[in-house]
């Protein structure tokens, strides 16, 4: 791995970063004193690039999933490595609307930087749940990074709107 001016550069990135922003959220709310507004499972998957994912192993009582992978960035994209994205469509067909309004609505009062983007190639972990039968409202967040399944590039910047994001979730009723 390399860190250059914000950026860091290496193989597999994606799944890399965005398991590391959900252990920076955790281990900010640990070192804060604060917990979660609600009972919450973390569920990474080995199974992601396969299309089966999440399909199994969410708990039955989960009534909200927040999906945390890569956004691509690239011709025709929006997303960038600065800020973090909500994916609103991608090749499964759109996420939920109210999860997604509702995200918007925490980013804009945390001040979180984010673009929107739609993926017509790309599917999720938490679209491969829904496809399995799981029935919960879906939402799609992650870092921008460049070169995906390749030498991959994030920026600090991107990766910490990302964390931002996961805790002002975390906290939010």
């Amino acid at each position: 791995m390399e860190v250059t001016n914000g950026f860091i550069r290496s193989r597999f990135l994606d799944d890399k970063a965005c398991v590391e922003t959900l252990v920076a959220a955790i281990k900010a709310l640990a070192d804060s004193g604060q917990s979660p507004t609600r009972s919450v499972h973390f569920h990474v998957s080995n199974y992601e690039e396969v299309g089966h994912g999440a399909s199994v192993g969410i708990p039955g009582e989960v009534e909200e999933l927040i999906t945390v992978d890569m956004a691509v960035v690239g011709e025709g994209q929006e997303s960038d490595e600065y800020h973090t994205t909500l994916c609103i469509k991608d090749s499964g067909g759109p996420y939920h609307e109210g999860l997604n309004k509702k995200m918007r609505a925490l980013a804009e009062k945390h001040g979180i930087p984010y673009k929107t983007d739609v993926y017509p190639f790309y599917g999720s972990d938490g679209e491969a749940f829904w496809r399995a039968g799981g029935d919960v409202a879906l939402a799609l967040i992650g870092p921008g990074i460049d070169a995906s399944h390749n030498y991959e590039r994030a920026h600090m910047d991107g990766l910490v709107a990302t964390m931002n994001w996961i805790l002002a979730y975390l906290l939010s009723n």
